[in-house]
């Protein structure tokens, strides 16, 4: 079987961020040159990934098709990720993916380190409390600090059915 990957509408950004950080390859068309007509683009392009929209236009074209899509029916990004885990999505976060840009993260050297630190400011000794990640392309480290708790915690009102 093949990693499930994505395309997400524009109406969608904040979740191509959180299927990023769920480990899921995913592209966002707001980050794409597209030339013509997006929505055409989106139907007839990129058919290894599972379209998501809030578009119901564009979902219908779609289906017609024949191309795989998912209708998101929320705005809120919690809802929709909820619907997206019913349908096993896994929803655990992993650090593989920049949230960024789509890349695939690798272990960072002492270098990149320094430079990111430097660059962000960050007096702390990082690469002494936590394990760390690096985007080659965005030049960002990613660690598990207090943002990876507060994403946890967000994450744990998935069960919640009160939207």
């Amino acid at each position: 079987m093949s990693e499930v990957k994505f395309i997400c509408d524009r109406m969608l950004g904040k979740l191509v961020t959180w299927l990023r950080i769920f480990g899921y390859d995913t592209l966002y068309v707001g980050e794409l040159e597209i030339k013509l007509d997006e929505d055409k683009a989106l139907v007839n392009n990129f058919k290894d990934r599972i379209l998501l929209t809030k578009d119901k236009e564009l979902y219908r074209l779609a289906k017609k098709t024949g191309r795989a899509a998912i209708l998101i029916t929320s705005d809120q990004v919690l809802t929709q990720i909820k619907q997206l885990a019913r349908l096993g999505i896994k929803t655990e976060p992993v650090m593989n993916r920049c949230s960024v840009c789509n890349s695939l993260l690798r272990k960072p050297t002492m270098e990149e380190i320094l430079e990111f630190k430097q660059k962000e400011g960050i007096k702390e000794r990082l690469e002494e409390k936590y394990e760390l990640w690096y985007c080659a392309k965005c030049r960002k480290v990613y660690w598990m600090g207090s943002h990876w708790r507060n994403m946890r915690k967000f994450l744990g009102k998935i069960g919640n059915q009160d939207d």
